[in-house]
């Protein structure tokens, strides 16, 4: 018999691993400064964004071993104001979330949260997920967003910890147009820390430079997916075209080199924020994750 699209098995990778008992999968959608975070991944000793959600679920939910799987694990000091994420609870620990009041599971487990979560974490949303939704492998597009400015006369203090500051204006136009030239379905090795059987394979959907209404210069990054420093290494190599200090080709050459540039500098992580995780229709959700886990070469 099929299971209603909220309770399904418990899983490894999604709902194609199944093992274990009964759970209810839910989607839950987030924000936070990362500032204060040695990113989002657990480890031993530092304060985490899993680490902290974590806590605070097993907490509220009197369980654990809870296990959160999120869209994109952003780096230490890297914000996030559309991050999206899943976990799997048995529907006994959701009764424990809910306590005595008469509201649905998911609408206590908001609360109870918000009210046990650090002020620079934001739970925007808790809803029960649709079948075949997981928060990594179903997403179609991550969109993040790096700020840059570089008019000393116009630094605004209060915007220090999401904005780089740059002592030389910046050629937006070169900035852009050496973006625009790396889109596609590409190996970006050149721009990726290398992990042990993993693909540097990537299709970079949006690549894009503007400077803002308030003087600051905006970079738009859109990929199905990225690997470890991805971005702020994308943008480190079109820095040097807006300062001048290399032609507008340069990036490209070094994305078809294939290998770590030095010249390539990983930009601050402040800068950077994940803007928002997308999704097909429900209808897609399972072949979407299937597609995302098929290996690219």
């Amino acid at each position: 018999m099929a299971l209603p699209s909220s309770t399904r098995p418990a899983d490894g990778e999604g709902p194609h691993h199944a093992v274990g008992p009964f759970v209810v999968r839910l989607r839950l959608d987030l924000a936070y400064d990362g500032g204060g975070f040695a990113g989002w991944a657990a480890q031993p000793g530092l304060r985490t964004v899993e680490g902290e959600l974590t806590s605070a679920l097993e907490t509220i939910c009197r369980t654990s071993g809870v296990r959160v799987v999120v869209a994109g694990r952003t780096d230490a000091g890297v914000h996030a104001a559309g991050q999206v994420c899943h976990v799997d609870l048995p529907p006994e620990a959701l009764e424990a979330a809910r306590g005595r009041r008469e509201r649905s599971p998911q609408e206590a487990l908001l609360a109870r949260l918000r009210g046990m979560l650090p002020p620079d974490v934001a739970l925007h949303a808790v809803t029960r997920a649709p079948e075949g939704f997981d928060a990594r492998f179903s997403a179609l597009q991550r969109r993040y967003r790096y700020l840059i400015g570089d008019d000393p006369g116009r630094r605004d203090p209060l915007r220090r910890h999401d904005v780089v500051a740059l002592r030389e204006p910046l050629d937006v136009a070169a900035m852009d147009e050496a973006a625009t030239a790396m889109l596609g379905l590409r190996d970006f090795a050149a721009f990726c820390k290398r992990r042990e059987g993993a693909t540097t394979t990537r299709t970079l959907v949006e690549h894009s430079w503007r400077r803002t209404e308030d003087g600051l210069v905006e970079g738009r990054v859109v990929a199905d997916a990225f690997c470890h420093s991805m971005v702020r290494a994308l943008v480190g190599a079109v820095v040097p075209v807006g300062q001048g200090r290399q032609g507008t080709g340069w990036p490209l050459e070094v994305l078809t080199a294939g290998v770590r540039d030095p010249r390539v500098k990983v930009m601050p992580a402040h800068g950077l924020s994940l803007v928002e995780v997308s999704y097909p229709d429900d209808d897609r959700l399972a072949a979407r994750a299937r597609e995302a886990r098929a290996r690219r070469d």
